[in-house]
């Protein structure tokens, strides 16, 4: 991904930002803070203590904030507080890319059944950061298929709900400019921080990320056809004016097989350091809108191919 230039951006808590400290997918990222200028740290995004000689009889100091591993799964250290920021949303302010593996469904790909979507949310080392789970009934999922209404519950590696997305029942065609797609972000839940309310377009998916109070922070505009083959399909995050580019979510190509037998997707949202963390919080969620929009299966087996649909 290109350096953002973040200078004239709104939503910004670091005005000290300078552009080129993003780091490209593949490519491995240290945390900010502690972490950064440690010896023999590497790639492992953690704080690893230098060795060196010890007299007899003194025990090898512990490593400390290494990555939790639960059943299986190597999460993300728990960070240290950080002020003003909501809990559990912390992981947010040591990583500027978030990488979304929503969970492959057996009954899904061998019949028509709609369950519910589960995902993973690591950060560019592999941990997992949060895991994110539908909250619908059976009726609703096979009913109302991608349109439907959902709750969304995000937890972190200590199984505590961090985030709580809430979609409405609403259109997303161009055709009904009265009732088009939002998206409710509460972190922590029931407590609102910010919006995506999609914004009216004959031809382009275009959304406004709003903060509490309901005012406009960033735009994200998508492309006319949004349809992936063989390529990722790019929804670009800019300033309010849309003169400056502030981050990037991402729908990644998987492979024609995968792609062909199942809706199960993956995605990468990068943003910068020291955007408002909150506002990283509703960037995530609007990847979720996204998901759903324009990359789950209908009722045929068929995904949407842009707003006009």
């Amino acid at each position: 991904f290109p350096a953002y230039n973040s200078a004239t951006a709104p939503g910004f808590s670091n005005t000290n930002w300078t552009p080129g400290n993003q780091v490209p997918y593949g490519y491995t990222q240290q945390a900010p803070g502690p972490y950064q200028g440690v010896a023999d740290a590497g790639s492992y995004g953690f704080q690893v203590q230098a060795t060196s000689p010890l007299p007899p009889g003194f025990a090898v100091p512990p490593i400390q904030n290494q990555p939790i591993v639960k059943e299986g799964t190597v999460w993300m250290p728990v960070p240290p507080p950080f002020p003003n920021c909501p809990p559990g949303l912390e992981y947010l302010t040591q990583i500027d890319q978030i990488l979304i593996h929503q969970q492959i469904e057996l009954l899904e790909i061998l019949t028509a059944f709609e369950t519910k979507n589960k995902y993973e949310i690591k950060n560019t080392l592999g941990q997992r950061v949060y895991f994110a789970e539908e909250d619908t009934d059976c009726c609703t999922r096979n009913c109302c298929g991608p349109s439907r209404p959902f709750t969304l519950r995000i937890t972190d590696n200590l199984g505590h709900e961090v985030i709580t997305l809430q979609r409405p029942l609403r259109c997303s065609s161009c055709c009904f400019p009265c009732c088009l797609q939002e998206l409710e972000v509460q972190a922590p839940p029931g407590t609102p921080v910010g919006y995506i309310v999609q914004n009216w377009h004959p031809c382009l998916p275009k959304f406004t990320i709003q903060d509490e109070k309901r005012m406009d922070v960033l735009k994200i505009a998508g492309p006319c056809v949004v349809c992936s083959c063989c390529e990722d399909v790019n929804f670009e995050v800019k300033s309010v004016d849309e003169t400056c580019a502030v981050g990037r979510i991402s729908k990644q190509w998987t492979g024609f097989l995968k792609e062909a037998v199942t809706d199960a997707d993956n995605f990468g949202i990068t943003f910068p350091m020291d955007l408002d963390v909150k506002m990283k919080a509703v960037m995530i969620g609007a990847c979720f809108l996204i998901d759903f929009m324009f990359f789950e299966h209908a009722g045929d087996k068929k995904q949407r191919a842009g707003v006009w649909q």
